[in-house]
């Protein structure tokens, strides 16, 4: 079909309206038909009858997060479980259209009505058509749900909270760079490329390294890293589809501190529960970081500048309800907005827990109507707690076969867990081992440093040495030690003709693994590849961040020497 006749999902729709083409809605039978039961959990199926029965009292659809993949999943299901609840509270009907089985929105005891549907617009459609809400809610479903709101939109369906058109401008390159410019807020130059040339130029004219990804996903799907025009060339012809209506976003690389936030505007205020501070510096995924509330190291110079950017674009994109806003802070305590995501993110659940204020509750309120001095919210930012509060990621590395466990910009972990306690230190040592890492104090580590990195590691593998761990390292990691008086084993790699490596990580002497890369391979080498492989087969804890093994420095300090991180400061 050519273009010129090929049929929109509008069209698609109007046309199925027309001759009156639609499913009807069928109950789960949990008795087996042994006896009568209603359940509210209905799916699709193009019969006669219809066991969905349509009230005439007031209703409200959420949409949910969609299937289970990584980066999309039980983070999004809190936001959207914690509105249906405050939704029924305010005396509506609360409907989810969601088709995630392993999360509590598909509970049927959750809602009114549960349809176990896909969030296609087609699928949804059906439901709305039928149903006739006064609203529907996109922006507690992550990015699955927000993808739907503008066509929903041109069908006619009353899109509450935050609208199509602050949607576009958060998330539209072109519409988000005039509303930073217009508030004088810096972000990494980049530029939204429709084809393989105009990536090449771009990336050219603001330097590498540069940050790739594509628009509208979730999850930092197919983002990257890439340090020459080489890597960027493979990337824009293999990675993802770029054409006028898939464009890539090229971003200058900043590497920084990351800090992010999730917060509430109602139109006119704007409320900030809390700042938090990611362990891994800028080019690994929010999701895969060790994220800490409050802050633990930047200044407050840092705090103030994101606390204005963050009031001032809720107010000027047109926010109501959550939004998330990822910042970078540079050694000269410069504040960069890496994006703007206008719905819940992943953290909720965390800042949530964090700061006791039920964040989701609130913004649902505000949603429906509810100003947020009308709900007793008259402050901007609230007094930070005096206890810490870690989250830390969980993999499955191990039971994903041919996965590189190296964490990069493209998220890779499927879970997470907190720990939280009056010591910094003893916060983190509960978020490690709850995520299920193992945390020894004696052995061996091996060591395998990029040469750009050799420098950084040093005086990290130097607080191992003198915790008494023995040091093993490839050809060119134990050269540098040796000369740095460090007493290092050497290790051969497989390419060198031998398996000793995994030999001593598969017989239990190795303790924990420390590998980087050098962003400017074009290639994940093979030896290091396998080496990742094989500690995270065989349960060994593995880094690929330099400052994740700094935190897990001081964990073993406190615990070894009764040192904290917080005497450290001081």
């Amino acid at each position: 079909m050519s273009e010129k006749t090929k049929l929109t999902e509008s069209d698609i729709f109007n046309l199925r309206k027309k001759y009156g083409i639609f499913p009807v809605y069928k109950m789960i039978d949990t008795c087996a038909s042994e006896f009568a039961s209603y359940v509210p959990y209905f799916y699709s199926t193009y019969e006669d009858e219809n066991e969905s029965i349509i009230s005439d009292k007031k209703k409200i659809i959420v949409l949910g997060s969609g299937p289970i993949r990584i980066g999309q999943g039980i983070e999004f299901d809190y936001s959207t479980v914690h509105a249906i609840w405050t939704i029924q509270q305010a005396g509506y009907q609360a409907i989810i259209i969601n088709n995630n089985p392993e999360t509590v929105s598909t509970d049927y005891t959750t809602s009114d009505k549960l349809y176990f549907e896909p969030l296609t617009v087609e699928d949804v459609m059906n439901i709305i058509e039928m149903e006739k809400p006064d609203g529907v809610i996109v922006t507690l479903g992550g990015q699955t749900a927000i993808n739907l709101a503008e066509p929903l939109h041109k069908l006619g369906v009353k899109i509450i909270g935050t609208d199509v058109l602050a949607i576009d401008r958060a998330e539209n390159r072109d519409s988000f760079e005039k509303i930073m410019t217009s508030l004088n807020i810096p972000q990494p130059k980049g530029q939204a490329v429709t084809n393989i040339e105009d990536g090449v130029k771009v990336a050219a004219a603001i330097g590498y390294p540069v940050l790739v990804r594509p628009s509208f996903v979730l999850g930092g799907r197919a983002m990257q890293i890439v340090n020459n025009e080489e890597s960027l060339r493979t990337y824009l012809q293999t990675a993802v589809e770029v054409d006028v209506n898939q464009p890539v976003l090229v971003d200058k690389y900043i590497s920084g501190k990351e800090l992010e936030v999730d917060a509430i505007c109602d139109g006119k205020d704007v409320f900030i529960p809390g700042i938090m501070e990611h362990v891994e510096r800028t080019g690994i995924h929010s999701g895969d970081s060790i994220s800490v509330y409050p802050t633990f190291s930047v200044s407050q110079s840092v705090k103030d500048k994101i606390l204005d950017y963050t009031i001032k674009l809720g107010l000027e994109i047109g926010i109501i309800g959550l939004y998330n806003i990822q910042f970078i802070a540079d050694e000269k305590d410069d504040v960069f907005v890496i994006e703007v995501n206008p719905r819940s993110s992943r953290t909720v659940p965390f800042l949530s827990k964090a700061t006791s204020i039920p964040m989701a509750d609130i913004a649902t309120k505000v949603v429906l109507g509810q100003s947020l001095k009308s709900q007793g919210i008259n402050e901007i930012y609230p007094k930070e707690k005096e206890s810490w509060y870690v989250k830390a990621p969980a993999f499955s590395f191990s039971k994903i076969r041919g996965i590189d466990a190296y964490l990069s910009p493209e998220m890779k972990s499927t879970g997470e867990a907190i720990g939280y306690d009056k010591s910094f230190t003893r916060a983190l040592y509960k978020a490690l081992r709850s995520s299920g890492m193992k945390v020894a104090n004696f052995g061996t580590i091996l060591v395998t440093i990029a040469d750009c990195d050799k420098e950084r590691a040093l005086p990290l593998i130097r607080r191992f040495y003198n915790l008494g761990f023995n040091i093993e390292a490839t050809k060119g990691t134990a050269n540098f030690l040796k000369k740095q008086g460090i007493r290092t084993r050497t290790r051969k790699k497989v390419s060198e003709g031998s398996n000793e490596i995994f030999d001593s990580i598969r017989q239990g002497h190795v303790s924990y693994v420390i590998n980087t890369l050098d962003i400017s391979k074009t290639r994940t080498r093979e030896d290091g590849f396998q080496i990742r492989r094989c500690a995270v087969e065989n349960n060994v804890a593995m880094f690929t961040s330099l400052e994740t093994v700094a935190i897990l420095l001081d964990v073993l300090e406190e615990i070894t020497l009764g040192i904290s991180t917080i005497d450290k400061m001081n």
